[in-house]
């Protein structure tokens, strides 16, 4: 976001000056009044570009350059223009990782050329670059709606050394580095454990609003679990909250949803689930009329609005993410970057049952749209797919079977059944 903000402050930059220029070409009085009334070393400061190109000497600024700049720099405008719009207008079924390769030369390329050009819009806002970089993106698109095996290989080869992580439109299957993501594990790992994530803890700051929905949500879960505490601050409270309740006697897989699926219910309020069900997912509000409760969304721009408030509302509770592409190329997804809630706890049976499979169960049950939670152990990261029909977890390729090595969970069972190292799948 900071990115694209920045690209609009350039981008207006631009403006202005081609607006100064032809300004100047009008009426040259004018024109030094508005960019030139200043000390040719006040110029030299604010805008060396546009000097570079309008100046013969350290003194005179050259007139006669000044229409032969604009052109340039519209020139250049253009074919950027034309660049960008080649690529995302591009057939889909036309698309190969052999041309998204090439693009990734000519971005390397490009970058050393940029260095020694003139052009405002190129040298400043790197406009060319930009342009290539949404071309590489929409083609990586392209070809994950077209072939997602062949996208998996090729950014699998192309990232981190020639396209950033976060430059990916959806990471689910891709390696980090040389790690590979938890879906390997479930298909060659014969082992009753799953390694724990290889990646150095994050350090997770809280901003005001994160603190006020933490503590709501924990005083929410005293409620519904039945008056369960903790004297521990913040997240490592309702982790020995929920890993209390969990570890109940004869507990079950069915009250930990409940008890955070009335948790989660309660944090929407009465007034957003209908509000959400109207205008997101297109339920019929109950008018005595004989569509009432039928759906007939939910509406396209559902899940891609999701992606955009979610992050505000939930990052309390897993940390920083940023809305990507679902596996099927369609917008709705959103990937968290490095779970707060799975890293303290290191626990595969809190994230499933008192984080995924709730979650899951209450965008679809009150809200109307499906929802699929899709975490990496390997990585700590997690793909939530809005939109999308969740498997059951038995049948889901994200969920290798087994606990994690350093479950606390699983060493608290072994103490409480005398040494039997059980699961809290």
């Amino acid at each position: 976001m900071k990115r694209h903000r920045q690209m609009y402050a350039d981008a207006l930059t631009l403006i202005l000056n081609v607006f100064s220029f032809i300004v100047f070409c009008v009426n040259p009085t004018a024109s030094f009044t508005t960019v030139y009334n200043q000390p040719i070393s006040t110029i030299k400061k604010n805008h060396p570009t546009i000097l570079r190109a309008t100046m013969e000497d350290t003194n005179v600024i050259n007139l006669n350059s000044i229409p032969k700049k604009i052109i340039a720099e519209i020139t250049e405008i253009s074919e950027c223009a034309s660049i960008a719009f080649g690529y995302f207008t591009k057939d889909q079924q036309n698309v190969t990782p052999k041309e998204i390769v090439e693009l990734c030369d000519s971005l390397v390329d490009d970058k050393s050329r940029t260095n020694t050009s003139s052009l405002y819009v190129e040298n400043s806002l790197k406009l060319r670059n930009q342009a290539m970089q949404f071309g590489r993106y929409h083609l990586l698109v392209k070809l994950l709606k077209k072939d997602y095996e062949s996208y998996v290989a090729t950014a699998s080869f192309l990232s981190p050394s020639f396209i950033p992580r976060k430059d990916l439109p959806n990471i689910q299957d891709v390696p980090l580095n040389d790690i590979m993501p938890s879906t390997v594990l479930s298909q060659t790992s014969d082992d009753s454990l799953v390694e724990d994530c290889q990646l150095e803890n994050k350090e997770f700051s809280e901003s005001l609003l994160d603190k006020i929905l933490l503590q709501i949500f924990r005083n929410l879960v005293t409620k519904f679990s039945g008056g369960v505490t903790s004297d521990k601050p913040g997240i490592d409270g309702l982790l020995e909250q929920g890993r209390i309740f969990m570890l109940k006697p004869n507990q079950t897989s069915e009250a930990q949803h409940k008890m955070v699926y009335d948790t989660l219910g309660a944090l929407l309020t009465p007034a957003l689930p209908p509000f959400y069900r109207i205008f997101m997912t297109g339920i019929v509000p109950n008018l005595g009329t004989k569509f009432d409760g039928k759906q007939i969304g939910p509406w396209f721009y559902a899940p891609w609005m999701t992606t955009i408030v979610t992050p505000i509302f939930f990052g309390f509770l897993v940390g920083p993410s940023r809305p990507n592409r679902r596996k099927d190329g369609e917008r709705g997804g959103l990937v968290v970057e490095k779970c707060k809630f799975l890293q303290e706890s290191g626990c595969k049976g809190l994230c499933l049952h008192q984080c995924k499979l709730p979650a899951q169960q209450v965008f679809s049950e009150k809200l109307g749209l499906e929802l699929t939670v899709s975490p990496n152990f390997a990585t700590q990261e997690c793909q939530w797919s809005f939109g999308e029909k969740p498997l059951l977890p038995q049948d889901d390729p994200y969920f290798p079977q087994g606990c994690l090595t350093g479950c606390q969970s699983r060493t608290t069972l072994a103490e409480q059944y005398s040494g039997s190292m059980g699961s809290c799948n």
